[in-house]
């Protein structure tokens, strides 16, 4: 269950029964004392910093409740400082990732899920200690296929006023694709990131890739 647009979200969230499932954007810093006290299981998706800058722009210029964009030029300044919201992607990312070896996560990644989306359910599978037959297997994989998703109104989120989310602009479910921000990077942009990430990740040990 997504809380972050369900109110009172803590009120849901507690009268749910276990196992829960739950979902946030939140870094790592801010997640509850009581996740790690309790031994919670979580899985992470990161997605390739630029790609994640493209989508997150459209998202910005479609959900009314968040600052005006403006032009993909500011917003790509913006997303570099991490001035946005649920913060730096740098900082969310690797911060989960430092964090995998001491709590009971699986990290995995979108650009992963796109090549071999079954490995990748198999990974969770695994991870959550479930041994599901090969017919829910097929119905896991088409539900959750992006096609399957952008046509199913508790996903798309179709179900909210213009008000909130303006899908005129741009639709919750864009694209789904791997590459997108070639289309979107002028040459002096790709440089400017690539050196802004080298600087950031150096160390890290994480590794994502633009194309599949």
């Amino acid at each position: 269950m997504d809380i972050f647009y369900i109110s009172p979200a803590l009120e849901v969230a507690n009268t749910m029964p276990t196992p829960r499932v739950l979902k946030t954007h939140l870094p790592i810093q801010l997640m509850p004392p009581s996740f790690w006290e309790k031994d919670v299981k979580m899985v992470y998706i990161a997605r390739n910093p630029k790609d994640c800058m493209v989508s997150y722009y459209y998202f910005y210029k479609m959900d009314q409740t968040l600052p005006d964009p403006e032009t993909w030029d500011n917003f790509f300044s913006t997303f570099l400082k991490g001035s946005l919201a649920w913060g730096d992607w740098f900082d969310h990312v690797t911060g989960w990732w430092k964090a995998r070896d001491e709590h009971k996560i699986l990290y995995i990644f979108y650009e992963d899920m796109i090549e071999d989306s079954r490995r990748e359910l198999c990974k969770v599978m695994r991870f959550l200690g479930k041994d599901f037959s090969e017919d829910v297997v097929k119905k896991i994989l088409h539900h959750t296929s992006f096609k399957a998703m952008k046509a199913n109104p508790m996903i798309n989120f179709s179900v909210f006023s213009e008000s909130i989310f303006d899908q005129s602009v741009s639709s919750f479910m864009r694209k789904g694709t791997v590459g997108d921000w070639k289309n979107h990077f002028l040459v002096s942009q790709n440089i400017i990131f690539d050196n802004e990430y080298k600087k950031k990740m150096e160390g890290s040990g994480l590794e994502f890739r633009t194309e599949v």
